[in-house]
């Protein structure tokens, strides 16, 4: 993909791009094979069945974000005149609504489990000639699977910010931290095997609150963007500073007495209406000279709108600071 929308991205976006699909897809076939091996020795463990149903939620994101790609990259059209970015925020609100539903199912399921004091059983496995209890198996292939998510979430959160991509740094985030669902289903299970039955109901509610707040983190996000907030960092930490460095360079102008900006996230990339108090009449030529200095700042400023106004909107101020 060399460009987005009607943007051309430039080399760094585009090598960004390439690296993102491929951690995406391997990311894909990394989890598929954990899931598969989990669902073999899934045994009587809850937590281990928490644990089994967050790696399968956790292809959500992947999915998302391959799937928003062949939307995003079409040009504006008639029907869509602001183009298909939206199809991202989309994605993201969808993977985050499946995570806080399913995940508020799964914990209730837990403390339900708890409360009726169910005492899980793990038996035996014959192996090789031996037979072994499952518990350690069990614990093998958590401990054995813990480390892919280490490799291709920091690759992913070092992309995240050249693409300004929420649903990859989201993504990227989960993985960073999924060694915590990896920790909890251990102790469930090594619970168990020393006799303390409940430790598998605690943990397999700690996993599923994890996931309430993965959900609830990607709904809200996703729900704020697409009701069109000021644009913020691809990871909601703050303003996004083009703003402020569009009025800066607006101000510059020997024309313009005033400026403030009006941007919103498209997806990953920014509509944005610059409103300019004239000292005198502006020429067209003026008009598009100063827009084409506003793209140059940064490769996200896709729509870009000068409107000469004889007052600033009380809105807008703020892009200035």
């Amino acid at each position: 993909m060399k460009s987005m929308g009607r943007t051309d991205l430039p080399q760094r976006q585009q090598e960004a791009l390439r690296k993102a699909i491929f951690w995406e897809w391997f990311t894909l076939g990394y989890s598929a094979a954990t899931i598969m091996l989990i669902a073999v020795v899934i045994g009587g463990s809850q937590a281990m069945k928490t644990a089994w149903v967050e790696d399968i939620l956790s292809l959500l994101p992947q999915i998302s974000f391959l799937v928003a790609l062949l939307f995003i990259r079409q040009p504006p059209s008639r029907r869509f005149p602001y183009g298909l970015h939206r199809a991202m925020g989309v994605g993201h609100l969808v993977a985050g609504v499946a995570l806080l539903l399913i995940g508020a199912l799964l914990a209730v399921e837990s403390a339900l489990g708890l409360a009726r004091a169910e005492h899980p059983a793990i038996g035996t496995v014959n192996l090789f000639g031996h037979t072994i209890w499952l518990g350690w198996c069990m614990v093998a292939v958590m401990v054995g699977t813990m480390w892919g998510p280490f490799v291709y979430g920091r690759a992913k959160l070092k992309l995240a910010p050249d693409l300004h991509n929420k649903v990859l740094f989201t993504d990227a985030d989960m993985s960073k931290a999924d060694w915590t669902t990896t920790a909890a289903s251990v102790i469930g299970v090594l619970g168990i095997g020393i006799g303390w039955w409940w430790l598998d109901g605690v943990a397999a509610l700690f996993i599923s609150l994890g996931i309430v707040k993965d959900g609830w983190r990607n709904s809200s996000s996703a729900v704020l963007d697409l009701m069109d907030q000021r644009a913020r960092s691809f990871d909601d930490s703050e303003p996004h500073p083009l703003s402020s460095d569009i009025v800066k360079r607006v101000r510059r102008e020997a024309w313009v007495r005033d400026a403030s900006v009006r941007m919103r996230d498209m997806g990953q990339v920014f509509h944005i209406e610059v409103f300019v108090i004239p000292r005198a009449e502006v020429s067209i030529e003026q008009l598009e000279a100063t827009r084409d200095d506003v793209a140059a700042l940064d490769w996200k400023a896709q729509d870009i709108a000068l409107i000469p106004v004889s007052s600033l909107p009380d809105e807008t101020r703020f892009g200035a600071g």
